[in-house]
């Protein structure tokens, strides 16, 4: 059952229910990630989604996860997968780096950015994951979290389905309860600062049905905020007792792999603020 989640999740977001899913999902990450600033901003996961197309900072870099069990969904051909071709800047002139999920090879508050794309959703350690997403992040660093919401319509379709061995999510595991990763996150000392809502239109498979109900986006929107399909966190890591910095410590730390095994299109260079081993 697992192996087939994790095969059908690239024909997933290319069916009519995925394309509406990363439709509403580019739209707020363009919506939010213009104004983060810092040096260094990292997507983990998910490259049918450009997360950071309308970030402005140096570095922008594309995390994906060699490991052999979570390595299945983010197989893919950066040119044939790139969902909008509108995008600002393609996916494949970003530095593309492999690693091991849950552990990030990258210093200590090194990260000002990292967005998390249904990433958790497509580890069997989500919780250790958060934790090295809070090590590497620098205080007061933004995190973003995309995911699917276990209280709505898509999410009940969800739970049915898995116990006919019929889902109709590809998430490798049971969903996260937002009330259940808020917990995580101030368990963590993050602070959060924006969360949204959407995809409520129900879980029909067929495009006609989908634009039937086009009108239940407003209406969810306004009366039933928290069933949508859908949810985006923004949290700010909160570090107490931390003065601040004067111009001459504004020197952006240096991201550097713990390991000589990265892959990038590219390698990585010393204006960028890295260095290879």
């Amino acid at each position: 059952m697992a192996d087939r989640l994790i095969i059908d999740w690239l024909a997933w977001t290319q069916s009519p229910p995925g394309r509406y899913l990363l439709d509403w999902e580019q739209s707020q990450l363009d919506q939010s990630v213009p104004d983060i600033f810092g040096y260094h901003a990292l997507q983990l996961g998910l490259p049918q989604i450009d997360a950071l197309r309308e970030n402005r900072m140096p570095y922008r870099g594309l995390v994906l996860d060699a490991s052999s069990s979570v390595s299945a969904p983010y197989t893919y051909d950066v040119n044939a997968c790139q969902h909008n071709a509108n995008a600002a800047e393609p996916l494949q002139k970003k530095d593309l780096i492999w690693c091991d999920f849950p552990e990030l090879p990258f210093d200590t508050q090194s990260v000002d950015l990292l967005v998390l794309p249904h990433t958790l959703e497509f580890t069997h350690e989500p919780h250790y994951l958060l934790r090295e997403a809070e090590r590497v992040l620098l205080p007061e660093g933004r995190l973003i979290i995309l995911g699917f919401n276990s209280l709505s319509l898509w999410g009940l379709q969800q739970l049915c389905g898995r116990t006919i061995k019929r889902p109709f999510l590809p998430a490798v595991q049971n969903l996260i309860a937002f009330s259940r990763l808020k917990d995580w996150l101030k368990l963590l000392g993050f602070e959060l600062s924006r969360g949204r809502f959407g995809c409520y239109r129900p879980a029909f498979k067929s495009q006609n049905w989908l634009d039937r109900c086009t009108f239940m986006e407003a209406a969810g929107d306004r009366w039933w905020p928290i069933l949508g399909a859908a949810y985006m966190i923004t949290a700010v890591k909160r570090v107490r007792s931390v003065r601040l910095i004067t111009p001459k410590q504004t020197k952006p730390s240096k991201l550097v792999p713990s390991f000589t095994s990265v892959i990038t299109p590219r390698s990585f260079k010393q204006k960028d603020g890295f260095k290879s081993r």
